[in-house]
C-alpha cells in the first residue's frame, strides 16, 4: 500500500461505506473543512484506490450488505486494512445500538469510532484528533528511525480464496530472514510478491538487490558479480532459477553469501536442483495463474483502469458490462502482466467511454450448446446490456446505487442505459 503523502497536500480522508448519499454529504463537510476526500463503496474498490494513493484516515462503514448488522465484513476489512499498513487510522462507522461492536473495533486496531446518526461537529474532531495521531506516529517513526524510510508495501489485491491462502503466507513468511522460492507462471505477479516479502523484512531499510539468476551464475559477469556483492548482509531476488541447467545452478549456489536472504522466481520447483532448493527455497510461495482465482480479473481490470485513466490523464467511464462479463470467463494470456497492459492498451487509445470486448480483444466464444447463462454473451451487445442491466436490477431490489455499484458503472451512466433500453 502506498503511504507516501506529499507534505503541501491538504489531508486525505477515505470513506469506505455502500452508501452514495453518506458519501456526498460526507465530501461536502470535508472540503468545506479544507481536507481532500476519497470515497470507495466496498472494501475492494478502497484496496485499489489506497495502492494509487494513500490515506490520512480510513472511515470504515462496518456493514456492507443490507440485513447484516454484526460487521462482519467491516472486521475482515479493518484487518485487511491494517495488514496491508500497520500504521492506517482507521475510524469506523457503527449503528446507534453499536457500542460492543465499537470497542471490539478498537480492541481489533481501530484508532476510533463514530455512530449513526452523527452531529458534523463531532465526526470532523475525530477526523481531525485522527489526522494529529497520524502525524505524530510519523514524527516519531522518523526520529526513532536512523535508517532510510523502508519502501511502501506493495498490495497484493484480489478477493479470491486462492489470493487470500497467498496473502497469509507472505505474512508469516515476510517477518523472517527465510530463503524463499516464489513459484508461478511468469505474469501471475512473482516479482510483487517478491517485493512485499522484502518490504515487510527486518532488512527493508536496505534496497533489495535484483539479478537474472543467468548473471549471477556466469563467472564472467563482473556487473553481476558486484551486485551480489552489494547484496551481502541484504536481500537478493534472483529471477528465473529454474532456466539455469544443473552446472549454472551450482556455480550459482557458489556465488551465494552465507547472510545473504535469497528471493528466487521460477515458473516450477521441479527444475531446481536438491542444493539449490535447499539454498533457495526454504520456504515456497506458490502464486495461483488468474484462472484459479475466481473473479479477481474482472477486480483487477477495474484497478488497472483507475490507475491509468490517472497516469495518462484519461478519464474513461468504466468497463461495459459484456466486457465484465467475458473477463470472468476467458484465459489470460500472459496472465496478469498481460491483463493489465490491455487495459493500458485500451485507455491510451480508447475515447474515454465504457471499454468493450474490442478494445481489450476479447471475443464470445461460441459452442453449439448454448445454455441459458451462456447466452448473454452470445446475444449482440444492445441486447446483452439490456439483459445484463435487468438482472443487476432485479438482483438489488432495483437499487440504482447497488445495481450500478455491480456493474462497474456510475448511477448517471445506468440512468442513461436504462433510458435508452427504456428500462
Amino acid at each position: 500500500m502506498n503511504t507516501n503523502i506529499p507534505p503541501s497536500t491538504p489531508p486525505r480522508v477515505m470513506l469506505i461505506d455502500d452508501d452514495r448519499d453518506v458519501h456526498q454529504s460526507i465530501a461536502v463537510l470535508l472540503r468545506r473543512a479544507g481536507l481532500d476526500f476519497a470515497g470507495a463503496t466496498s472494501p475492494d474498490e478502497a484496496y485499489s484506490l489506497l495502492e494509487l494513493e494513500p490515506a490520512e484516515v480510513i472511515l470504515l462503514d462496518l456493514n456492507f450488505t443490507r440485513g447484516q448488522s454484526q460487521g462482519e465484513e467491516g472486521f475482515a476489512a479493518l484487518a485487511r486494512l491494517l495488514d496491508d499498513d500497520p500504521a492506517a487510522t482507521v475510524v469506523v462507522i457503527t449503528g446507534h445500538s453499536g457500542v460492543r461492536i465499537a470497542v471490539a473495533a478498537m480492541r481489533a486496531g481501530a484508532f476510533d469510532f463514530v455512530m449513526k446518526p452523527w452531529r458534523n461537529d463531532e465526526l470532523l474532531e475525530r477526523i481531525h484528533a485522527a489526522i494529529a495521531h497520524r502525524q505524530r506516529r510519523r514524527e516519531i517513526a522518523a526520529l526513532v528511525q536512523s535508517q532510510p524510510a523502508t519502501p511502501d508495501t506493495p498490495a497484493l489485491l484480489g478477493s479470491s480464496a486462492a489470493m487470500e491462502q497467498v496473502r497469509q503466507l507472505v505474512r508469516r513468511v515476510a517477518p523472517t530472514t527465510s530463503d524463499v522460492l516464489v513459484t508461478g507462471p511468469a505474469g501471475s505477479g512473482r516479482s510483487l510478491i517478491a517485493r512485499t516479502i522484502h518490504s515487510g523484512s527486518p532488512r527493508a531499510n536496505r534496497a533489495m538487490v535484483v539479478i537474472e539468476a543467468t548473471a549471477a551464475a556466469d563467472p564472467t559477469d563482473d556487473l553481476a558479480r558486484a551486485e551480489l556483492a552489494r547484496a551481502k548482509s541484504g536481500t537478493v531476488l534472483l529471477r528465473h532459477v529454474d532456466r539455469l541447467d544443473t552446472a549454472g545452478q551450482t556455480r550459482l549456489i557458489a556465488r551465494l553469501e552465507a547472510d545473504m536472504r535469497v528471493i528466487a522466481t521460477a515458473q516450477s520447483a521441479q527444475a531446481l536442483s536438491p542444493a539449490l532448493r535447499a539454498r533457495a527455497g526454504t520456504i515456497e510461495v506458490a502464486v495461483p495463474p488468474l484462472a484459479a482465482r475466481e473473479d479477481d480479473a474482472l477486480l483487477l481490470a477495474r484497478h488497472f483502469l483507475r490507475r491509468a485513466a490517472r497516469q495518462h490523464g484519461r478519464p474513461f467511464e468504466g468497463l461495459s458490462p459484456e466486457t465484465e462479463a467475458l473477463l470472468k470467463i476467458t484465459p489470460w494470456p500472459d496472465e496478469v502482466r498481460g491483463l493489465e497492459q490491455a487495459i493500458e492498451r485500451a485507455v491510451v487509445l480508447g475515447d474515454g467511454g465504457l471499454i468493450g470486448p474490442a478494445d481489450l480483444g476479447l471475443k464470445p466464444e461460441r459452442s453449439d450448446e448454448q445454455t441459458p447463462a451462456a447466452q448473454p454473451v452470445m446475444l449482440n451487445l444492445q441486447q446483452s446490456e439490456r439483459g445484463l442491466i435487468e438482472a443487476a436490477l432485479k438482483r438489488n431490489g432495483f437499487n440504482i446505487s447497488h445495481a450500478a455499484e455491480e456493474l462497474g458503472l456510475s448511477r448517471a451512466a445506468l440512468y442513461r442505459r436504462m433510458a435508452k433500453h427504456g428500462l
